[in-house]
């Protein structure tokens, strides 16, 4: 079996790494480490959960220390990108362990938190800079940041950076870095788009795949419930009565669906917290740590928690709104089983959605078992509203029944509405207003965490509470 040492890593990573959970490389490891540390191009797929930040961390931070001097002030030798707050703090946190004992000196930028501090920690340069898209081009605009001596760029979870519109920014970025350099780009899924960004940034490089794209754990048990839209929380509430003391986590489409669903659930006596893009970063760290120290035993999210969030104690997920992107449904569930662990997962599917769960089942080249309800007859899914103007599971908004034809077919663009805007904090708009319907007087959320065992506040006054952006300047973009 290959060890880390095999790898050729420097003594120091290797010390530290002594004192962390990994002790044997993965598949993506192995494969991946020994063509970074000389120096190639490298595009990585594999599925969530199975060591990607050590895959191009390590190598990242063993050529980092043969530099042996600092970082020149506000200049950045390897910058990391990832589509959300959660990742980059994640991706930050790891590689802190890993420079233990080090001089390397690795930062994070995210939106949620202040400007002006961030450019204070960016004075006197970063060996490693993980960030979201948009916070990055904030600093870099403000002249905190260059990037001029960046002779690393790694792109992490592309297709979901491509998933909430994170292209423009990435061109954005991409000018103010050497043009020789060494990219690596890692992606759980592999669509077309991924191919043409390789393509464009990347030179020659080595493809590693260690398991097919899109291929969910082998561990997860799946099953779906075919129930409308108006019994799912109901069915939720059974499910989770079933298995109490053991760690659920809940997806919903939409940031006001998920917000509403929370607020229900503690009214019926759960511990429950919920993360979306209408929460500051404060508050969704707080409410992530709550839920990794079981604290809560249910947390309600959209997808900005499908991808990289691994918290250990997830038995079970539940997709209670259907993905509008199929691949998502893959992340979405990846989020249990881990490390090796049983895990669960169950999705609720109305007549509505029956053109996601079908594009869901093409992705995965196999049939979810039905644990519940049947598989909806043609009529019925016709006479239903498409899912993207059925904000968060509730009841339609005098939608014009769709026709004959199913509510989104497998390979349809991207999300529309609210779901393409989560985590839009990270990215420039691409249109002065949001997608889908705003109803008069919606007013944005408290900004008062939710969490434990808090009393339900007020019910939001619509369905949109919260397409209005945040007016600070550190909480435009993620």
């Amino acid at each position: 079996m290959t060890s880390f040492a095999d790898l050729g890593l420097s003594p120091k990573l290797l010390k530290a790494l002594e004192k962390t959970t990994l002790k044997d490389p993965t598949p993506i490891q192995v494969q991946a480490i020994p063509h970074i540390m000389k120096g190639k191009d490298l595009m990585g797929l594999a599925q969530t959960g199975t060591g990607k930040t050590a895959a191009f961390g390590l190598p990242l931070l063993h050529r980092i220390l043969d530099l042996g001097h600092p970082p020149s002030p506000r200049r950045v030798r390897a910058l990391i990108l990832a589509p959300t707050r959660e990742l980059v703090s994640q991706i930050h946190d790891n590689l802190t362990v890993f420079t233990k004992g080090t001089a390397v000196k690795v930062l994070m930028v995210v939106g949620g938190a202040s400007l002006n501090k961030q450019s204070m920690s960016l004075a006197r340069g970063a060996d490693i800079l993980v960030a979201t898209p948009g916070r990055l081009i904030d600093l870099l605009e403000r002249g905190d940041v260059s990037l001029v001596d960046t002779g690393y760029l790694v792109l992490d979870e592309a297709d979901h950076m491509l998933d909430m519109g994170f292209i423009h920014a990435l061109r954005k970025i991409a000018v103010h870095i050497p043009q020789r350099r060494q990219t690596l780009l890692f992606s759980a899924t592999m669509p077309k788009d991924i191919e043409e960004i390789a393509s464009t940034y990347l030179r020659d490089p080595i493809r590693v795949q260690v398991s097919p794209p899109g291929k969910p754990a082998d561990k997860i048990v799946q099953g779906v419930h075919f129930i409308p839209n108006g019994d799912k929380a109901k069915l939720l509430e059974s499910y989770l009565l079933k298995h109490p003391g053991e760690q659920a986590l809940v997806f919903g489409r939409t940031k006001h669906g998920s917000e509403k669903l929370m607020k229900l659930l503690a009214t019926w006596g759960f511990k429950v917290g919920s993360i979306h893009g209408n929460k500051s970063q404060s508050q969704r760290d707080r409410t992530l740590t709550e839920f990794r120290n079981a604290e809560l035993d249910v947390l309600v999210a959209t997808d900005v928690a499908s991808r990289g969030i691994d918290i250990p104690g997830v038995r079970h997920v539940y997709n209670y709104d259907m993905p509008n992107v199929p691949e998502n449904y893959v992340h979405r569930i990846g989020r249990t089983a881990r490390a090796g662990a049983e895990g669960n997962a169950i999705a609720f599917c109305a007549p509505a959605e029956m053109g996601e769960f079908m594009a869901v089942e093409k992705l995965l080249k196999k049939p979810i078992p039905v644990v519940g309800g049947a598989p909806w007859a043609a009529d019925v899914v016709a006479a239903a509203p498409k899912p993207n103007q059925n904000r968060g599971g509730g009841r339609p908004g005098g939608q014009k029944p769709q026709g004959a034809k199913p509510a989104r077919s497998f390979g349809e663009g991207r999300p529309q509405g609210e779901a393409r805007g989560e985590g839009r904090g990270d990215a420039r708009p691409q249109s002065a207003k949001p997608q889908g319907a705003k109803p008069a007087g919606a007013r944005p959320q408290s900004a008062k965490p939710a969490g434990g065992g808090q009393s339900p506040r007020r019910s939001e006054g619509g369905a949109a509470g919260g397409q209005r952006r945040p007016q600070s300047g550190g909480q435009r973009r993620g």
